[in-house]
């Protein structure tokens, strides 16, 4: 999986801020997984409790990979403006003393779910496809310039909706899940709009040419692609044979 490149030539002009938006929402509305199967699946309340134990499990190496990807664009960012808000994201994850992050509250959903501390810790169910689709997302992050990482983050703007869907989902059809668990959820109902206002401004604001504006709306093709592969992998499920 790699973003395309450029497709335009090098005097094309650049989009206007409304256009740029525009076709990085249009990147989303195509190709964001709430569109996957499973995921319309989990919301209409028909996976079973081994198909969402098995997606809960895949999605924390998903989950645990984000404050990584987040420190490597601190890493390449050179602008301590952007560092220092950019770095509220790794908190969010990591937690601080006294205060639960995302990984940990992710953990307390696996528990609700009947996933084990100890198995999502020790990644006994962590799929192939699953930690290569990860993985190329982290080193995307690694590799390219710090603004088109920011670009890829931008699934963000419909993180909402896909989070609004799955809370209800889980309150209504999936009534054995402990609903004490469901906090990461609630969490992000705030965070992920505040994240995307921050990443949506720095790229309309930074990237004016043609061709820095196109590379974004690839990167962003790529973030989408990196969820929806971690998505089949487990709509797939373990190999024949597989003790995961």
């Amino acid at each position: 999986m790699t973003a395309a490149t450029s497709r335009i030539g090098p005097d094309a002009a650049a989009w206007s801020s409304d256009e740029f938006v525009r076709r990085l929402r249009n990147v989303l509305e195509r190709r964001y997984h709430h569109l996957h199967p499973f995921n319309r699946r989990m919301h209409a309340g028909e996976l079973s409790s081994d198909e969402l134990q098995l997606w809960v499990a895949n999605r924390f190496y998903y989950q645990v990979n984000i404050p990584i990807k987040d420190a490597l664009i601190l890493a390449n960012c050179p602008e301590p403006e952007v560092r220092r808000a950019w770095i509220q994201r790794i908190i969010d994850h990591d937690g601080r003393p006294g205060e639960e992050g995302g990984i940990e509250a992710w953990l307390r959903l696996g528990h609700a779910m009947g996933v084990g501390r100890e198995d999502l810790l020790a990644q006994r169910r962590l799929l192939p496809g699953v930690r290569f689709a990860v993985d190329g997302y982290v080193s995307f992050c690694r590799s390219k310039p710090w603004l088109e990482a920011v670009a890829a983050s931008l699934t963000e703007l419909f993180a909402p909706l896909i989070v609004q869907e799955r809370l209800a989902a889980m309150l209504s059809h999936y009534r054995w899940v402990d609903p004490d668990g469901l906090q990461y959820f609630k969490n992000r109902l705030s965070q992920a709009p505040r994240d995307a206002e921050h990443a949506l401004a720095l790229v309309t604001e930074r990237l004016r040419t043609r061709e820095q504006q196109e590379r974004a709306v690839a990167a962003l093709e790529f973030k989408c692609d990196v969820l929806w592969c971690l998505l089949d992998a487990v709509e797939r499920g373990p190999l024949p044979g597989s003790d995961r």
